[in-house]
């Protein structure tokens, strides 16, 4: 009871007695002075119902009020309207997502994941996840909190394959409260990865973290820690084995931990406790187990829990369902990218082929292969933009421009030329110079049109120059140059072998490379 209605009660109760026992003496003095003993009883027992009245009143106030009051918040906890309202609607949002994932696995659990974030929302509970490495007394500290053996205490190190969870009340807080055992993470092999991705899967869902160590902080452990408070997870640090230390060394331990958290986990929610302290020997020779030191950590779970609970866990939901939405964007992001490069490798190949057999010298090598109105248009169909074939014709040719500008056409030239020359001699050169030009030209422009479609049809910060300059150098490297060509000698050489077997030598001619041009719109022929 707060201390100012502890006081007023005090007050009211001295200032009844003292009124019961003035009116006990006023009314017997009153009895005598009526002389009448019927109107004098009558008056006395109107006296004494407003008395009671008032002291009902008086305990109404003080202690059937507040429990109603309690009653009432127990019995309807609601999550912030806010948040809430904000977590169904990114949850409407990843469901008219779905439809767009191809792949039947992600979407079923994609599907899932929204529907348990749907039933954290309705049930309202507050998960409290154990986190940290396997040998830090996890099991031991979720044992302890239970009051009774729920798990092996003194596990070996990886032997907690999946999670565990038990529910408990906690003193001042409505909500239930679930505890999660978790994995221990930083364990060698494919099976401790494993582990390690399941753990860190229930931290990102928790309302309240306990982050367990048992020894001052390391960088592998700091960095899960760092990287869980800045999707907004609540933390407690909890030093294990405290027992283990004299007490100078825990205090020296715990400022360490403190100033090495600053800025992720406030000081007050780092704590040292023994979960399982050691069996001791009494002089009698008999061996007992001390009882946990916990009560630090129980008593800062409990403030936490009890004044910041809604918060936590309508932040946890709004969190989730838009941790949910991004992954989902990210995928159909990726899947779309697939599909768009697919795309740029179907076209640059037509485009290789068309050029390649044309074999006219100072052809507009640009304008007519390297970039193609009809692959704009299908990229665009793929993000959900409809781009008209006229409007993807400007487009091309402003790219086109770019592109010489930038002497990106000539490099590409001179790239394709060094690694044919190893390759195709004689009358070949000139025509295969020419196709894979235009492929390798054709390539880099698609690229740079996904990365523009990709980014809402708008180039970024350093416009389509930086584009452009950017899928040059990435796709110049060496280990991409060898396996484009080893392509385009299947693509490009080879047909034109097989061509040359049937053209009399005297009509191939070399192509000249001396000038590229960008021709005008209107001179642009097939582009599809």
């Amino acid at each position: 009871m707060p201390l100012s209605r502890l006081i007023t009660l005090m007050i009211g109760i001295s200032a009844i007695l003292g009124l019961i026992i003035w009116l006990v003496s006023s009314l017997t003095q009153l009895t005598w002075a009526i002389g009448n003993p019927i109107l004098a009883n009558a008056l006395i027992i109107l006296v004494m119902a407003l008395l009671v009245g008032l002291i009902a009143a008086f305990g109404y106030y003080f202690f059937l009020l507040p429990k109603q009051a309690k009653q009432k918040r127990r019995s309807s906890p609601k999550v912030s309207a806010v948040k809430s309202e904000a977590a169904q609607e990114n949850l409407q949002a990843v469901r008219s997502q779905m439809a767009q994932i191809q792949d039947e696995v992600a979407r079923r659990e994609f599907i899932l994941r929204s529907k348990e974030i749907e039933q954290n929302l309705a049930r309202g509970e507050l998960k409290v996840v154990v986190f940290g490495t396997g040998s830090a007394g996890k099991t031991s500290l979720v044992n302890a909190l239970m009051g009774q053996i729920v798990g092996e205490v003194g596990a070996p190190m990886g032997t907690t394959d999946v999670s565990a969870t038990y529910r408990l009340k906690v003193k001042g807080v409505d909500r239930e409260v679930v505890l999660i055992d978790t994995p221990g993470i930083l364990e060698a092999g494919i099976a401790g990865t494993e582990r390690e991705t399941l753990a860190r899967r229930y931290a990102t869902e928790a309302d309240l973290l306990l982050f367990v160590l048992d020894n001052d902080l390391r960088q592998s452990e700091y960095d899960p820690l760092r990287g869980l408070a800045e999707i907004g997870k609540r933390s407690i640090v909890v030093l294990n084995k405290a027992d283990l230390y004299p007490v100078e060394d825990i205090e020296a331990i715990l400022a360490r931990l403190r100033e090495r958290v600053r800025g992720v986990v406030k000081a007050e929610d780092v704590v040292a406790i023994a979960a399982n302290p050691p069996m001791m020997q009494t002089d009698e020779g008999e061996w007992l187990q001390p009882d946990p030191e916990l009560m630090v950590l129980i008593e800062r779970i409990a403030q936490i829990l009890k004044t910041e609970g809604e918060d936590l866990l309508a932040e946890n939901i709004l969190i989730q369902s838009q941790r949910l939405g991004e992954e989902a964007r990210r995928l159909i992001d990726e899947q779309r990218r697939r599909q768009a490069e697919k795309l740029v490798d179907r076209y640059q190949w037509i485009g290789a082929g068309v050029i390649a057999v044309t074999a006219i010298p100072g052809v507009d090598l640009l304008a007519t292969a390297a970039v193609n109105a009809q692959m704009i248009v299908e990229i665009g169909q793929i993000y959900g933009c409809e781009i008209s074939v006229e409007r993807a014709k400007e487009m091309a040719v402003s790219l086109a421009k770019t592109m010489v500008g930038l002497g990106i056409v000539k490099g590409a030239i001179e790239l394709v030329s060094t690694a044919l020359q190893f390759s195709v001699g004689g009358f070949l050169l000139g025509r295969a110079i020419q196709g894979v030009s235009a492929a390798y030209l054709t390539r880099i422009a698609g690229r740079a049109f996904i990365e523009y479609f990709r980014n809402d049809q708008e180039w970024g910060d350093g416009g389509v120059t930086e584009v452009v300059q950017r899928q040059f150098q990435l796709n110049r490297r060496d280990e991409f140059i060898k396996a484009f060509m080893q392509e385009a000698v299947m693509r490009v050489v080879r047909p034109l072998q097989l061509e040359l077997k049937q053209e009399p030598l005297e009509e191939l001619r070399m192509p000249e490379y001396e000038e590229v041009r960008i021709e005008r719109e209107d001179t642009i022929e097939d582009w599809k």
